[in-house]
């Protein structure tokens, strides 16, 4: 049994909310994507990414899939598909010209957590008062950091920390990072776009999670304390409980 809670809000600084979410409870898939583009083409492609994978997900149901390689495969083939989709409105429309988004997604399964995940969206566990990254960003700072040439704390304030090095719908290929984790009772697990965790640090997020019993509350007070630390972007998270 899962419990959920989900909010997204554009923050104190955007006038549109470029960040989209979607819960599918029945098949256990929960997706968070963050759009990037001019005009309104960041808050288009991360529609079209949340809704073309749920349509995917819908018309090809895993029905219990388990097998590691199987469940890799399957999610390779739906981010290809949205992936296309999305390129080629980008490439067909100016105005959509060079929109992408990134894109962050939770199949939970007997036991298991598969977590999908292109650009700086973020996925965290949180167990027994601990927070731990499940993803990585992609993005050229991380590479930055991993290549020893600049520190994580330099990264904080790197001028092009925002840079994503991969994103569904711009590129023609797309290579999703895919994790799997065992969970267990009263895990929390947390989807979020940057507009959160570059407000709050993981150990503030670990801490409200901790205190917290709702995880709809969890997620209303998330977003309410970023707003507080400046909501400086747009702002979406899913909250689990397990």
């Amino acid at each position: 049994m899962t419990q959920v809670g989900f909010k997204t809000d554009k923050g104190r600084k955007r006038d549109r909310n470029e960040d989209s979410l979607f819960v599918m409870p029945q098949e256990d898939i929960y997706i968070v994507a963050d759009g990037v583009g001019g005009q309104n083409s960041g808050e288009l492609a991360s529609s079209m990414a949340v809704k073309t994978i749920a349509e995917y997900i819908k018309a090809n149901p895993l029905h219990g899939m388990t097998e590691e390689e199987k469940l890799k495969e399957y999610f390779l083939d739906c981010m290809v598909n949205a992936n296309q989709i999305i390129y080629q409105a980008a490439r067909f429309t100016v105005e959509n010209a060079g929109m992408a988004t990134t894109v962050v997604l939770l199949y939970l399964s007997q036991g298991n957590a598969y977590v999908v995940n292109l650009g700086d969206s973020r996925a965290y566990i949180c167990r027994d008062g601990q927070i731990s990254q499940i993803t990585e960003d992609h993005t050229y700072v991380n590479e930055l950091v991993k290549g020893g040439s600049i520190t994580k704390e330099q990264a904080e304030f790197h001028p092009q920390k925002n840079m994503i090095t991969r994103a569904l719908g711009g590129d023609e290929r797309v290579l999703p990072d895919f994790y799997r984790l065992e969970i267990i009772k009263n895990d929390i697990i947390i989807l979020c776009t940057d507009g959160l965790y570059g407000e709050l640090s993981a150990e503030e997020i670990c801490g409200m999670a901790a205190a917290s019993n709702s995880m709809s509350a969890l997620s209303r007070n998330l977003v309410q304390r970023a707003n507080r630390n400046g909501g400086n972007d747009n702002i979406t998270v899913i909250c689990l409980k397990i």
